[in-house]
């Protein structure tokens, strides 16, 4: 673990900007200058990203479908990746669905397996969240042990059965591309969602139970894709009260109105709108809507999402950073971390003032990532 004290550097502190010196040592940071200076003059020191919820790691777990599986190697390359982006703690959003494939209990079996073996050999806090789906009844047996098992603390529902197709008889769009994700024939995976929406009857108290069970082993719970406030309130009712990604403005504000965080994705900050349609997370982080920013599937959109927010004038950096830093770390019960404060864990990313781009991630008061000129002020 590196002890030092940086200085010359703009340190992003809660209340703003200073010029202090920032000392760590031991993996925590420091009020009093310990070990030899570094001198940081032109660079910007933030706190480390805190990603609430991330699937990219999908493309190094299985780089081509069908053709190459790379489990250990390929979650040590995502923490490289995840530490070039920023990313000092990263949970890992693993689905476990009927949808099969990357999505399915195998995979994230292999998933969850990689993480156990490679999480105490890099710097980055890699964590699991594991996402179950809500239609999925026949495998909540197998979903509880895997959260006993691999120590997983948060779990998401979704829901990704297309009902309304369903519903009116008609073939849900993209079957076969899906079928084929999933390694079964159209008419089998087609068969599949007719048979799990046909059950829908049974669902309610099945997901009653299966969060009685989480909540007894204090796992936290979020529900995915909130339509409007009273799925919101559904889901309340059962102790799910994390709001991940809202469609829209009434979700949003009803799960505010309760208190409960609200997680919305950073992709969607940094092209200014949903890829699906929704409502757009920038607008929601305007309306002071939002406690946290999340990668879901690019690792570097959450700096480049709280970046934007100052660009545009919607938040102060002292802000616009907490939501990918502090806000993230305090939904998910991390106290210890998402600030630069004495005795906090030192995490934090160092920034070219020019150009934003990170150019060093220390974690947990380890190098996790450098890259170029800095390298020759620490070393």
């Amino acid at each position: 673990m590196l002890e030092l004290t940086i200085t010359g550097a703009r340190v992003l502190r809660p209340g703003g900007w200073d010029s202090g010196a920032l000392a760590m040592a031991g993996g925590q940071l420091r009020a009093d200058p310990v070990g030899r200076r570094v001198d940081l003059s032109g660079y910007d020191v933030l706190p480390g990203i805190v990603d609430p919820h991330g699937d990219g790691f999908e493309r190094h777990m299985a780089p081509r479908r069908g053709a190459l599986r790379e489990r250990d190697s390929g979650m040590v390359a995502c923490a490289a990746e995840l530490a070039a982006s920023g990313i000092t703690t990263a949970v890992l959003a693993q689905f476990w669905s009927w949808e099969g494939g990357m999505r399915g209990p195998d995979f994230a079996a292999e998933v969850f397996a990689a993480v156990d073996a490679v999480a105490p050999s890099v710097p980055i806090d890699l964590r699991l969240q594991l996402r179950l789906e809500s239609y999925f009844v026949e495998s909540f047996p197998q979903a509880l042990a895997a959260v006993e098992r691999f120590g997983i603390g948060y779990v998401v529902f979704n829901d990704h059965l297309p009902h309304a197709r369903l519903a009116e008889g008609r073939t849900p769009r993209r079957l076969t591309g899906q079928a084929l994700k999933s390694g079964r024939s159209p008419e089998a995976h087609l068969a599949l969602m007719q048979r799990l929406h046909a059950e829908g009857a049974g669902v309610p108290a099945a997901l009653d139970a299966v969060c009685a069970a989480l909540a007894a082993r204090d796992v936290r719970m979020g529900s995915h894709d909130d339509r409007d406030g009273a799925m919101r309130a559904d889901w309340r009712a059962r102790g799910v009260t994390i709001s991940e990604f809202p469609e829209t403005l009434e979700a949003a504000e009803a799960a505010k109105a309760a208190g409960e965080p609200v997680i919305l994705g950073a992709p969607n900050v940094v092209r200014g709108a949903s890829h699906a349609g929704n409502v757009s997370a920038l607008s929601l982080v305007e309306a002071g809507l939002c406690d946290a920013l999340a990668s879901d599937y690019h690792y570097p959109s959450p700096a480049r999402a709280a970046w934007r927010c100052v660009e545009l004038g919607v938040l102060d950096a002292a802000d616009a950073w907490a939501l990918v830093s502090d806000g993230p770390a305090r939904l998910l019960g991390l106290t210890d971390r998402g600030r630069l404060d004495s005795g906090l864990r030192a995490d934090l990313v160092v920034v070219e003032r020019e150009t934003r781009r990170i150019v060093a991630s220390i974690a947990g008061g380890q190098v996790a990532w450098m890259s170029g000129a800095v390298a020759e002020r620490f070393f």
